[in-house]
């Protein structure tokens, strides 16, 4: 399983730089960054400073949106990494929150993002996108290659992740929530005439690595609490769309149905200020229950991380990313490099018995 961090672009931009750098030094496949443009800083700026102060981490949007850049900037942005640093950009990409909410706009369609996926994903692999009915291509990004991986919840996203993604991305680590939407994702691969084993999965949630003692862990649970609020904006929109389950009970198959799992901890949801948002101390996540954090983060000693990471990898999870937004950044980074990504990844022998 590959391991991945997820940073927020707050000043100073080179602490982010460093921790990159930190990252791919204890082993981190992966750097992605929030992109919500007014929150924090552009951060396609800053991936420029990563892919020069690293050597193999790939850089990307976790997530980016159709709705705030033109489709064919976004995918010129990436290109140019790519010709600039030699291929190591990947994309994340979903319907659109924090960057589209703050200027008073919606998530975007999913036929919308569709569009967009096709667009980005052709022109930033060299090959010819038609928008706006001409007919494009960058003729200096002929060697480009760029994955793209959708961000989902829903079931009709999900259908649209196993239908055209690259790979699927699930904020939130709870093992059973994970196992419903890759068994969806999959049979829309396999519906859609694609190979299901091609999808590449990720699974994305904090992770706080401490002690074990109920004191340590109150205080993982507080400063990861803002994680529940924000998954809780999408499963608002989810419930909204397609009504709340009847009652608590096993996942459902298919369909539209939503798992209990995932909507029952918002009946407290009171609004959202997205000043705070992805905050620990987010003032307007107290409805999270402590079980929730338990379910969709990664909490305690090391060994729980790695019990945690291969249940998750026994169900087909490709990738685990860090988001590393509470007040043991170093620590956890360190845990996980002298300890979790070696326990989870099998260790080569020099000499065979």
């Amino acid at each position: 399983m590959d391991v991945g961090v997820v940073l927020q672009t707050n000043p100073p931009a080179s602490r982010v730089v460093e921790l990159a750098r930190q990252a791919e030094t204890l082993g981190f496949s992966h750097v992605w960054t929030f992109d919500s443009h007014l929150l924090w800083e552009e951060p396609f700026v800053i991936y420029s400073q990563i892919l020069a102060a690293t050597r193999k981490v790939k850089v990307g949007p976790m997530v980016t949106n159709p709705a705030t850049r033109d489709w064919t900037v976004t995918a010129s942005l990436f290109a140019t990494l790519n010709e600039m640093f030699g291929n190591r950009t990947i994309c994340g990409i979903g319907r659109g929150d924090s960057a589209v909410r703050v200027l008073n706009g919606r998530p975007t369609t999913l036929a919308t993002l569709r569009e967009c996926v096709a667009v980005v994903r052709a022109l930033a692999n060299g090959r010819e996108a038609e928008v706006n009915g001409a007919k494009l291509r960058f003729p200096w990004g002929t060697d480009s290659r760029l994955d793209v991986w959708i961000a989902a919840y829903g079931p009709k996203a999900l259908a649209l992740a196993g239908e055209i993604g690259d790979g699927f991305i699930l904020q939130l680590a709870d093992p059973d929530i994970a196992a419903w939407t890759i068994r969806v994702v999959r049979e829309a691969a396999e519906k859609a005439g694609r190979d299901p084993a091609s999808v590449r999965f990720c699974v994305a949630a904090p992770a706080y690595v401490g002690d074990a003692d109920p004191l340590s862990l109150a205080h993982q649970r507080d400063q990861c609490r803002w994680f529940g609020g924000m998954v809780g904006n999408h499963v608002a929109d989810l419930v909204a769309r397609y009504g709340t389950p009847a009652a608590a009970g096993p996942v459902p198959a298919g369909g539209t149905a939503l798992p209990s799992a995932l909507t029952s901890y918002i009946t407290g949801r009171h609004g959202y200020d997205y000043n705070e948002h992805g905050r620990a101390g987010n003032t307007h996540t107290d409805f999270v229950p402590d079980e929730v954090i338990d379910r969709f983060c990664l909490l305690g000693p090391p060994a729980a991380h790695i019990e945690r990471l291969t249940e998750l990898a026994g169900l087909g999870v490709d990738q685990f990313a860090v988001y590393l937004q509470h007040d043991a950044k170093h620590a956890t980074l360190e845990a996980y490099g002298e300890t979790v990504i070696p326990a989870i990844n099998d260790a080569v022998q020099a000499k065979a018995r």
